[in-house]
């Protein structure tokens, strides 16, 4: 038996985030984050830019764009240890449950300037 895998890279500006105007940050938030995902990050910048990382990471590995999976269908918490984890609802969990994969892991880093994440899926294949 062997593994198959899928991998998704992304890198954003931290600016982004820091530069919206506070009316459209806070529309933009609430639309690409989940409730829990916002409160994780605190309000830190650096943080979000990590999760958004993350999220467009997540779905160029499970090869599709934003549309057919949401932003909040892909949430990026941390478990016990702060080692953050890929949940996926709605299509995002049936486009992977359809693909077969069976675990995830996810890599969040950022400098003063830079996030960036690489989020992997993994499935046994005969």
């Amino acid at each position: 038996m062997t593994a198959e895998i899928a991998n998704g890279i992304d890198l954003v500006e931290i600016d982004r985030f820091r530069d919206l105007r506070e009316g459209i940050k806070h529309r933009f938030i609430a639309r690409v984050f989940t409730p829990r995902e916002i409160e994780e990050c605190a309000g830190r910048d650096a943080s979000l830019a990590g999760l958004f990382a993350a999220k467009e990471a997540a779905v160029k590995a499970l090869g599709c764009g934003i549309g057919e999976v949401t932003w909040q269908e892909m949430e990026i918490l941390a478990d016990g240890l702060g080692k953050p984890t890929l949940h996926l609802h709605g299509n995002a969990a049936k486009r992977s449950q359809d693909l077969s994969w069976k675990s995830w892991s996810v890599s969040i880093t950022h400098t003063r300037d830079y996030a960036a994440a690489i989020v992997t899926a993994l499935k046994d294949s005969e």
